[in-house]
């Protein structure tokens, strides 16, 4: 059973260097093809496949056949995909050579990192954002109040000796807890090298409480009257905002404050009674589970903004996975089942960009694909809109002025060719035949 609770342990293990393991690369400096023909292709058109020829000049899609080709690919009645993004993972940074592995064997070229230490995202910027690797954004240090969250993540790195003060405040995350804090920070955060801004809210609902109460260190976050303030000037500076939240009210408050990004669904971790009496664990404070239910004016007011929120469900759903009704703790389960469900199913028929990110860190256990295949056992989204949801929303919502996620004159030449139908059979998506960037044939080295 995945322990929902190990997040912080399994967090501060994958913020640690490795040693240096061999880098997935093309076994060949990689070619930019000029004239590209790619034949016998079954091709996702967000519905289904259908079989098409389709061509390719300096890295992106054309609507004519070019006058000559100089390489034509038979992708062998493979059906074709855009390539997968995991929106919100923290294994990127400095020596993270497995996870650049696992990702291009996985079809996984654009990742977004929304929290990360400056210090170690320097080597690694090297190997990513390029033809024959994959593409990640990189957070910097995240906005949160005194005590709160991550510093959990924090102080096993500094009791360790793994990093120095200098990593935690001003370096991971940045306390803030008035305007004055925020005028006087405000200078280092725009010094810190980021491609966009992370904001913590947890059980804001609750903050006056929770800032006076030393058992929620680590469980909680900003002022949610700050936020609106933060979105501004983020705005200002060129970034986007992502926030993490916990509860339903911390969506409102994310909502109101005018944030990009919605980073977790409500009760992704909840702190119910089912938890504690499966894991063992004495929570801070019991909730009861009306407390991440969402609303359909959430939805609507999401929709509205075009807010993206990211699913981070994986963990939570294969926790659940083991019940059956012998188990005391079934009703618990359902009711929890329950509330994923009708959460998802507000946010999927106002239309809200759902995009996919797993936040497992340790992908040597899980990724993004079992968050997409933990999605598929809910059967509440149709394959081709799941299938929709993580190959062409999750990119676009990563690199929102890149033509990413389609095959369209225009668009860039990056393609996954697949063994199997995923609409068939989700677990399709783990046998990847092929892969492509911008024109660029990724032949990996085994």
């Amino acid at each position: 059973m995945h322990n929902l609770l190990s997040s912080t342990l399994a967090w501060v293990a994958a913020l640690q260097v490795p040693a240096p393991a061999p880098v997935l690369r093309s076994s060949a400096a990689p070619q930019l093809a000029q004239a590209l023909e790619f034949r016998n292709g079954r091709w996702f058109d967000g519905h289904g496949f259908v079989e098409r020829t389709l061509f390719a000049v300096d890295g992106v899609f054309v609507r004519e056949r070019p006058a000559s080709i100089e390489r034509s690919l038979d992708l062998g009645g493979g059906y074709v995909v855009p390539p997968f993004g995991e929106a919100h993972n923290h294994n990127v940074h400095d020596g993270a050579d497995g996870a650049l592995q696992k990702y291009l064997q996985q079809g996984v070229f654009y990742v977004a990192n929304p929290n990360s230490l400056a210090r170690t995202t320097t080597t690694i910027r090297a190997q990513v954002n390029r033809g024959d690797g994959i593409d990640v954004l990189f957070a910097g240090g995240g906005l949160t109040a005194s005590g709160g969250h991550p510093v959990d993540v924090v102080e096993p790195m500094l009791q360790r000796g793994i990093w120095s003060a200098a990593d935690g405040e001003g370096g991971f995350y940045f306390a803030i807890d008035d305007a004055a804090d925020l005028d006087a920070t405000w200078p280092a955060i725009r010094a810190q090298p980021r491609d966009f801004l992370k904001t913590y809210l947890l059980y804001s609902e609750e903050y006056e409480r929770r800032r006076a109460d030393e058992a929620t260190r680590g469980w909680r976050g900003l002022d949610p009257a700050l936020l609106p303030e933060i979105v501004q000037r983020a705005h200002a500076a060129g970034w986007r905002v992502a926030t993490h939240i916990e509860s339903a009210a911390d969506f409102r408050n994310a909502l109101a404050a005018g944030v990009d990004e919605i980073n977790h669904m409500p009760g992704f971790r909840p702190l119910v009674p089912l938890v504690d009496r499966v894991l063992g664990v004495q929570p801070v404070h019991e909730f009861e589970l009306a407390s991440y239910a969402l609303t359909e004016a959430d939805a609507r007011r999401a929709a509205e903004q075009d807010t993206v929120v990211v699913t981070t469900l994986g963990a939570l759903l294969r926790t659940l996975e083991p019940f059956d009704d012998t188990r005391p703790e079934f009703a618990d389960a359902q009711r929890v089942l329950r509330l994923v469900r009708a959460n998802l199913e507000l946010l999927r028929r106002a239309h809200v960009r759902l995009v996919l990110g797993s936040d497992e860190y340790d992908y040597q256990e899980s990724t993004v694909v079992d968050e997409f295949l933990a999605l598929s056992h809910l059967d509440l989204f149709e394959p081709e809109e799941l299938l929709r949801m993580w190959c062409v929303d999750t990119p676009r919502a990563i690199f929102p002025q890149r033509r990413l996620g389609g095959f369209e004159p225009g668009d860039e030449a990056s393609l996954l060719v697949l063994g199997a139908d995923p609409l068939a059979e989700p677990e399709g998506v783990r046998d990847v035949r092929l892969r492509v960037k911008q024109g660029r044939v990724l032949e990996l080295a085994r």
